[in-house]
């Protein structure tokens, strides 16, 4: 794993979970201020600095951070165990969504529906390709298809976060059913 791999980490770990390893605060909507995130890396025994921080969240594939527009705020765009407003904006679902997960946690996920565990939203991609890459990282990959258009007509809300992962707090048995073949 490449430095910058493990800084991007780090970066995740304290914007999504534990803001406190770099001994700084998140404000209420999740944001950083830039100057103390690169004062509290550094402090940890981490070298960082602007150009690196914004070459991390430039290089990140999933897009999980955006900075305000004058960078001097950085956040994560979804994804907290923590309790912020991250400003998601209720949307209208497409017709299907899916979830990715390891096999070994189906027996519960088919009996008690998806829960958001950890995390403060159910994540759900748009596609099946991106589902089983989220699910082959927990192990032997499963893919749920969800019914989201009909969760949407029986009220549950959806939120697309600014890096293009659906959110929803909760998803019954009902709405989902697993599918069969997918490329392991």
């Amino acid at each position: 794993m490449g430095k910058l791999d493990k800084l991007s980490k780090f970066l995740s770990l304290i914007l999504r979970h534990k803001p406190e390893a770099a001994n700084i605060e998140l404000d209420e909507h999740g944001w950083a201020n830039v100057e103390d995130l690169i004062i509290g890396i550094n402090q940890t025994g981490r070298k960082i600095n602007l150009e690196i921080l914004e070459e991390i969240v430039a290089a990140d594939q999933k897009q999980r951070y955006s900075f305000n527009a004058d960078k001097t705020l950085l956040r994560a765009n979804q994804g907290h165990s923590i309790p912020v407003d991250v400003e998601l904006t209720e949307q209208k679902p497409p017709e299907f969504l899916y979830h990715g997960t390891a096999e070994r946690f189906l027996g519960s996920i088919m009996t008690e529906g998806l829960k958001p565990m950890s995390r403060l939203y159910i994540h759900l991609s748009k596609d099946i390709e991106t589902a089983c890459k989220v699910g082959k990282r927990h192990g032997t990959p499963a893919v749920l298809q969800i019914n989201s258009e009909k969760m949407h007509q029986d009220g549950y809300k959806f939120y697309l976060s600014a890096n293009g992962v659906w959110l929803t707090k909760q998803i019954s048995p009902i709405y989902f059913t697993l599918i069969e073949h997918i490329e392991k």
